[in-house]
């Protein structure tokens, strides 16, 4: 039993190596952001004015309220662990309290010691440029039906892909991947989830950097070789 929380910026690539992973060490994978833009535009939520709210934030770029995230997270960890499954997170925590809490909560960090002991936690941090971040958002789209992300490429006649390769979807972008909400994205990403990583390597947990400029192939040998 093992929990993994994979961080970076905007288009490091955690999404994927989670998923790799998770298929690979047969993980429960918790990507928050994609959980949490499935509830923004559940239509039972439509007036829900918490839930508005948090999508505004959002689509604005900024982090969602964290006590908010915190109680989706530790819901949705609780009934992962009543599972008995290792489980691997990429996009919580992206907070100080989300990680730590405080008097009156838990953070995330706490329940997973909890859970799975803190031995059995790995943290990796892929780490890119925010040039890079930027480059690789604003080509980024992803599958409307199974959600395979991907950079945007022509085929071999020299036009736009428009079906996913895999499951031949529609491809659309994403609606935080314009420029000037990755740039909001990221400066949310420096000021409130980097000093994270700092905290955890204070509290002597294994935390590992990793170049994320490599191949994701090359990437998910060296986590794995780690793990």
């Amino acid at each position: 039993m093992i929990a993994i929380i994979i961080f970076g910026p905007p288009g490091s690539g955690k999404g994927t190596q989670a998923q790799l992973l998770a298929e690979k060490l047969n993980l429960v994978h918790f990507d928050s952001g994609s959980y949490l833009r499935q509830v923004y535009y559940n239509p039972k939520y439509k007036k829900n004015k918490i839930v508005q709210k948090e999508k505004r934030l959002s689509e604005s770029g900024k982090l969602n309220t964290p006590e908010w995230v915190l109680r989706i997270i530790t819901d949705k960890t609780k009934k992962i662990e009543k599972l008995n499954e290792s489980v691997i997170f990429s996009g919580s925590p992206r907070t100080l309290f989300e990680a730590f809490g405080d008097k009156k909560h838990k953070g995330l960090m706490k329940i997973l010691e909890g859970f799975y002991g803190k031995k059995n936690i790995r943290v990796f941090i892929l780490n890119i440029s925010e040039k890079e971040s930027i480059r690789r958002n604003s080509k980024r789209i992803i599958c409307s039906i199974c959600r395979t992300p991907m950079l945007s490429q022509m085929s071999n006649a020299g036009c736009q892909m428009s079906n996913c390769p895999f499951c031949a979807g529609p491809l659309k972008s994403r609606f935080d991947d314009k420029k000037e909400i990755i740039i909001e994205r990221l400066k949310e990403y420096q000021m409130r989830t980097f000093p994270i990583i700092k905290e955890l390597k204070k509290k002597k947990y294994k935390v590992i950097g990793i170049n994320g400029r490599q191949l994701p192939y090359k990437i998910h040998k060296k986590i794995m070789s780690l793990v």
